[in-house]
């Protein structure tokens, strides 16, 4: 059944893709934006957060909400302005369209929305599943808020999801470029001990589980949103060394140089988080990349 969805954050680098791919398969797709859009097909309305402005229209005839939007995590340095807009731009954005909602008829049925892996935190090698506890630092407690926000959605009936997002793995943006830019230049070398587990995911399984759980409505609740086999850091870096063909010989970068630089989100780069893919394997969710070395390998060409 083909469905009229509107996605928060449509205009970034993943709600791009995920939008690109609803249209081929047939859906009907619009965006909130603080801007006008230009994606062919999907008609823009615009909202500003901050000031509690949202186009009325854009719940008509919609029923599903995909919640992508969220200010960048590791954009700028982490001051006390920075972390709440952080965090309001995940909550108050959500909190925003449900608003709305309670004022005007409308056919919303399902959320789907982004949440962070953020939510454990630095738990070394420790197996993390959805119901493992959460950690107690800024990225937790803006996972936690979070999800909360969304959780909001249940007093309309709707079946909410909830994706705890990894490191997506893309050569377009993220933290991939960033990693792979002193391995390009000859001088790559694993961060800290390089023994922290990093929980990736391939960027096309991201849209493709958002596209799995909205054709699948018996999915509901929280799952971690990461490939079913997690490398560390050392392993990752080695991995991109070896698909763009260069050697590794600097020593790891020390923990300390890089708390120096980035202050209090050097945990960031520095935090273990070994997530479980189990729970959503078990709905039948069959990953296109669950090795690194796959992943990689249809990244760089």
């Amino acid at each position: 059944m083909k469905k009229k969805i509107l996605i928060t954050g449509g205009s970034g680098l993943l709600g791009q893709e995920l939008t690109s791919l609803l249209l081929k398969t047939g859906h009907a797709v619009s965006h909130l934006s603080r801007k006008p859009g230009k994606t062919p097909g999907v008609k823009t309305y615009l909202w500003d957060i901050e000031k509690g402005i949202i186009d009325e229209n854009c719940i008509h005839d919609t029923d599903t909400i995909i919640h992508l939007a969220g200010a960048g995590i590791a954009d700028k340095r982490w001051t006390r302005e920075r972390k709440k807009l952080i965090i309001e731009s995940r909550t108050e954005s959500i909190r925003l369209i449900y608003k709305l909602m309670n004022q005007k008829p409308n056919q919303i049925k399902t959320v789907l929305s982004a949440s962070g892996i953020g939510y454990y935190s630095d738990r070394g090698d420790e197996l993390l599943f959805e119901d493992s506890h959460p950690a107690n630092d800024f990225i937790a407690n803006c996972c936690i808020e979070w999800e909360n926000a969304v959780d909001e959605g249940r007093a309309f009936g709707c079946r909410i999801v909830k994706f705890r997002t990894g490191v997506v793995l893309t050569k377009n943006g993220g933290a991939l470029p960033q990693l792979a830019l002193p391995v390009k230049l000859g001088v790559g070398s694993p961060l800290g001990n390089g023994k922290q587990w990093i929980p990736w995911i391939h960027h096309q399984d991201v849209s493709e589980m958002y596209l799995f759980a909205l054709q699948n409505e018996q999915l509901s609740g929280v799952y971690n949103m990461c490939a079913p086999q997690p490398a560390t850091n050392k392993q990752l870096t080695k991995a991109i060394a070896g698909q763009l063909n260069r050697p590794l010989w600097a020593p790891n970068v020390p923990a300390f140089l890089i708390k120096l630089l980035f202050g209090e989100m050097a945990s960031v780069i520095l935090s273990s988080t070994k997530a479980s893919a189990k729970k959503i394997e078990e709905t039948g969710y069959q990953f296109k990349y669950a090795d690194i070395t796959a992943a990689l390998k249809e990244i760089y060409g």
